[in-house]
């Protein structure tokens, strides 16, 4: 018998127009479903011999979660259960699907080493017409879906993992053009040719980085990476070189922590003087076992040069009912450490990572105000990403209910010039309308800086200060000051916009 996973892969391959097999399509045999077993006929023979013997049933989109196609946002109604509204999950209770043991059991992933996770659950939810991307207009078969699936992790730096709380608050009646699934999911219809200055390590950090696993640029404030994993890989990371596992395209510079490379960390923070600051990253410090994390924060709060520091993750907006659950020690060690940190006179706060107000649930509310509760000082960071939450209205909408949260909208970053993701970027000049548009629209405090992380290892430079911008080129150029010795002494640096944004201008 063919296996399931065999079967998707001919389908796939027909929905590209007969693309070479990606070898990371691989899975043990599995029983045939009736879904795939009809996506395999359907290229070969006509669907009117083949639907009534094998009729497929899209899933209802209409409840109990309601999308609004305006800003793509949810109107949840008090403790909705959305996520029924995913077949796989019709039948899965509270308790069950605000665990973060069962999250971690049915999270969907794609990469080298199998797809089965991610193809079975596309042949559930999606039905058997799709629309295509606005711009295009029209209807494709779910072959033709899944196979530009299927092209684009084959055409991509980064694997798909995507935590079910993520899946949920998509709409799979409209995938292509949902801004949640886009962050996530690869097409292979939509990318284009990277600028030629696009970069793996787009910002250097390789080339600041005194010991593994430590990235020290400005002169009181460096970056720890312990961890090279995420609960959610996003598609437009700009650590790619590190994140994930390895793909088609990237032999990742994976870092896993022990104790020794722990150890030769901590030895060179405590040993810089004017160090003050550090940002716990990687990775994603929600993917930081308990004890590491404790004992990390105990480092940093016994060092007599950290004043403050912060864990970053993602968890908040990817998979927020974890700092819900009682049956999980991380948010109770992540508390303890904020406890212990403000006893000592130091500072920890927690940075996350919103893009888009649909990724914000009653669920993310609860989460957010146990933290607000504790005492714990929460920020937020968002990425510009072209199609998602480049317009004034999506932006501000978002930056409003971060603030209800009580999460400090702190950084919107211009997209980094990172491979395969040059269809996301925007030009320099939307992160400035942007700015302009909501500035005086909510109160000072909860204004984001509207910054771009220099190419080359320049650092964050507020886009409104840059030293000349060719709206006809597309080209910028900064200058940071802060920044002294091997060779930045008045260096100039260049970022670039979508080169496809100078032909729609001209």
């Amino acid at each position: 018998m063919i296996s399931s996973t065999r079967r998707v892969q001919q389908a796939l391959a027909r929905g590209t127009g007969g693309m070479n097999k990606p070898r990371l399509l691989s899975a043990p045999a599995r029983k045939i479903s009736t879904a795939i077993h009809l996506q395999n006929a359907l290229a070969t023979q006509s669907s009117s011999a083949l639907m009534p013997e094998f009729p497929l049933i899209p899933p209802t989109w209409g409840s109990p979660t309601q999308y609004s196609a305006q800003l793509g946002s949810f109107s949840d109604t008090d403790h909705d259960e959305f996520w029924r509204a995913i077949p796989l999950w019709k039948d899965v209770p509270r308790e069950d699907f605000l665990s973060w043991k069962w999250s971690k059991k049915n999270v969907v992933e794609a990469n080298l080493r199998s797809s089965r996770k991610l193809s079975e659950f596309l042949d559930a939810v999606l039905p058997d017409r799709i629309p295509r991307a606005k711009e295009l207009g029209g209807l494709q078969s779910r072959d033709e879906f899944m196979g530009d699936v299927v092209g684009g992790i084959s055409k991509t730096t980064m694997s798909v993992r995507v935590m079910p709380y993520v899946l949920s608050r998509i709409n799979w009646a409209d995938p292509v053009n949902d801004p949640i699934f886009k962050q996530f999911i690869p097409l292979r219809s939509i990318i284009i040719d990277d600028h030629p200055a696009a970069n793996l390590d787009s910002l250097n950090e390789q080339g600041d980085m005194p010991v593994r696993g430590i990235v020290h640029r400005y002169p009181d404030k460096a970056l720890f990476l312990p961890v090279s994993a995420c609960p959610t890989y996003c598609l437009y990371c700009t650590r790619s070189y590190l994140v994930g596992p390895d793909t088609q395209l990237v032999d990742k510079q994976a870092f896993r922590a022990s104790r020794q490379s722990l150890n030769e960390a901590f030895k060179y923070l405590e040993g810089q003087e004017g160090l003050h600051d550090v940002v716990v990253s990687g990775g994603d410090a929600y993917y930081l076992e308990p004890h590491i994390l404790q004992l990390i924060g105990d480092r940093l709060i016994g060092m007599k040069n950290i004043e403050r520091f912060r864990f970053a993750t993602k968890g908040l907006a990817v998979s927020p009912h974890r700092f819900l659950d009682r049956n999980d020690e991380w948010t109770d060690t992540l508390l303890h450490i904020s406890d212990k940190a403000k006893k000592a006179g130091k500072h920890m706060a927690l940075h996350t990572h919103f893009n888009h107000p649909s990724e914000i649930s009653w669920v993310t509310e609860k989460a957010s105000r146990k933290l607000l509760q504790s005492g714990l000082t929460v920020r937020n960071q968002t990425v510009l990403l072209r199609g998602i939450n480049d317009n004034a209205d999506t932006m501000l909408t978002l930056i409003k209910k971060l603030a209800k949260m009580a999460i400090q909208p702190y950084y919107v970053y211009q997209c980094d010039m990172v491979p395969k993701v040059e269809h996301l970027r925007t030009p320099l000049q939307t992160i400035i309308d942007i700015e302009s548009q909501i500035q005086g629209t909510i109160a000072g405090f909860m204004m984001p800086k509207f910054v771009v992380d220099l190419p080359g290892g320049g650092g964050k430079r507020a886009a409104s200060l840059r030293e000349s911008y060719d709206r006809k080129t597309g080209v910028s150029t900064f200058t940071q000051p802060a920044l002294k010795g091997k060779g930045r002494d008045n260096k100039v640096y260049t970022y670039y916009d979508p080169v496809d944004s100078l032909h729609a201008e001209s």
